[in-house]
């Protein structure tokens, strides 16, 4: 990824249409900060995610979720796969049917919040929906690597939305 987007270390901005799917969330705008209930030191709750309607031929849809500002390098917040194509959003704290998370960062199955070193500058997330033209059959536990290199050359559309968050 190694990407620089807008935002605090970058310049204006807030969601990258970079792909025919508008991303966004009902509880932060792209390159703000994203409330601190989301955060590992919060309610570790998983953030509510909207997008466009995907175009047709689409067979699933994935998120991948990574904060490329960690000190080791990009660290995986949220995996999620099996995402049904007719399903164009995921509510606070919970999955779409048939949707399989895989393993974070941390070592754990599901969503794990932001925890970025205390005085870094905001870290950004990069929150990536893509639509593609099979289903990915990644098993029960897909990592982030895994979904990026199933998803190569089958994407049909993808958006993504940056949040910050620091402490």
């Amino acid at each position: 990824m190694g990407e620089r987007a807008a935002g605090p270390r970058g310049g204006g901005g807030g969601v990258e249409d970079d792909g025919g799917l508008h991303a966004r969330s009902a509880a932060f705008s792209g390159h703000t900060l994203m409330p601190a209930r989301f955060s590992l030191d919060g309610e570790n709750t998983s953030p509510p995610l909207q997008w466009d309607e995907v175009p047709p031929g689409t067979r699933e849809v994935a998120l991948v979720c990574e904060d490329p500002d960690a000190p080791g390098g990009t660290f995986t917040h949220w995996v999620v796969t099996g995402i049904p194509a007719d399903v164009n959003s995921i509510a606070e704290g919970s999955l779409p049917p048939g949707a399989v998370e895989g393993r974070n960062g941390f070592g754990e199955r599901g969503w794990g919040g932001p925890r970025p070193p205390v005085g870094d500058e905001p870290h950004r997330y990069f929150f990536r929906v893509y639509a593609v033209d099979r289903p990915l059959d990644l098993g029960p536990e897909p990592t982030a690597e895994d979904v990026h290199a199933a998803v190569r050359g089958h994407v049909l559309a993808k958006g993504t939305l940056v949040g910050l968050f620091g402490r």
